[in-house]
């Protein structure tokens, strides 16, 4: 196995691991009231997110994809930086992350960790490595099309977690 395809194993690792991490708050938020919303885009979201992970083995495996030191080195950093970011978030919601929106009735927005400056960091975190991710191994159309795809994903998500999250903001 080459070390890209590694990486990607690596990177679906951490997935199945948020998966878990949100399945055990998700039963945290329901046993405390938890209200869901936006459940019937969250298939389009795995989706999406299963595609980046194909799309970056199937193109890195074209021949004229290499790899470009110039570019796949800082790539890797930055993906390793959305990872940060990612578990920073992940780390400062605690039971309150979740890869799906569910929200507990009364409890205040979080205002420490990178929620002191973004409302929604995670996404920063996802944005960066729809594109970063594909690029350590020059896979342009991969980062093209799921960064296409994922601008109308995140308009709807976010707009989801603004309107579920406003009875908190108002309190």
């Amino acid at each position: 196995m080459n070390p890209y395809s590694i990486l990607i194993l690596l990177v679906a690792l951490e997935r199945l691991a948020e998966l878990v991490t949100a399945q055990r708050h998700a039963r945290w938020s329901r046993a405390r009231g938890g209200v869901e919303h936006g459940a019937g885009h969250y298939p389009v979201m795995v989706a999406l997110h299963t595609g980046l992970l194909a799309g970056c083995l199937l193109e890195a495996a074209l021949p004229h994809r290499p790899f470009l030191p110039w570019l796949g080195w800082p790539a890797l950093a930055a993906t390793l930086l959305a990872q940060a970011l990612r578990w920073w978030c992940i780390s400062t919601l605690g039971p309150r992350w979740n890869t799906r929106v569910i929200v507990v009735p009364g409890l205040p927005l979080v205002d420490r960790g990178p929620y002191r400056w973004l409302r929604h960091p995670n996404y920063l975190a996802v944005i960066l490595e729809g594109v970063a991710l594909p690029l350590v191994h020059t896979a342009w159309l991969t980062a093209g099309l799921f960064t296409l795809l994922n601008v109308p994903l995140l308009v709807t998500r976010v707009r989801c977690e603004n309107a579920a999250l406003a009875p908190a903001a108002s309190g």
